[in-house]
């Protein structure tokens, strides 16, 4: 590969590392063409993109976009792939559905929302993982709960408060 095309590479993978903002780099290693043609299809009809590249380049276009991406490159050994998508469990879901026909992708490392995930062992919890909208909407949700339960029970019992208020009243 000449020199103009590896800055060509590398550039274009820290395009999509800024556009999409969390990457997925696996291990493809080893697998027959026509597995790698499922893989892609795949990836295309879940919206993921999928680009083979030298950790090198990979490792030069993290550097390119500034951050410290230095927990990554212990993973980046042997051949990998990297895979984009704007969801951040889509890549993780779809290599746990290959997996179930074979070993291979293997997850080397992940990079959501400026956090790493080192290891075939994290599969797990980025499939279980909640995005930001989803953890706000949560947030959101769980602080109109008491406002509503105490409005709620105010007017269900606005009868009953403005009778002992006006027994208070004549009381007095």
């Amino acid at each position: 590969m000449k020199k103009e095309e590896k800055y060509e590479v590398v550039n274009a993978l820290a395009e999509q590392i800024k556009e999409y903002g969390n990457f997925y780099v696996t291990d493809t290693s080893n697998l027959t063409v026509a597995k790698i043609n499922v893989i892609r299809r795949k990836c295309f009809e879940s919206d993921i993109k999928i680009q083979v590249a030298k950790n090198s380049l990979i490792k030069k276009a993290v550097e390119a976009i500034g951050g410290d991406f230095t927990p990554m490159y212990d993973a980046l050994k042997g051949s990998s792939s990297v895979m984009f998508s704007k969801s951040t469990t889509a890549p993780a879901k779809l290599i746990k559905e290959l997996r179930r026909t074979g070993d291979k992708p293997i997850l080397k490392a992940a990079y959501i929302e400026s956090s790493f995930f080192i290891g075939d062992n994290q599969l797990d919890a980025l499939v279980n993982l909640k995005s930001k909208e989803q953890l706000v909407g949560e947030i959101v949700g769980l602080l109109q709960s008491p406002a509503k339960n105490v409005i709620s029970a105010l007017q269900s019992g606005g009868n009953i408060i403005a009778g002992v208020v006006k027994t208070l009243q004549e009381r007095g």
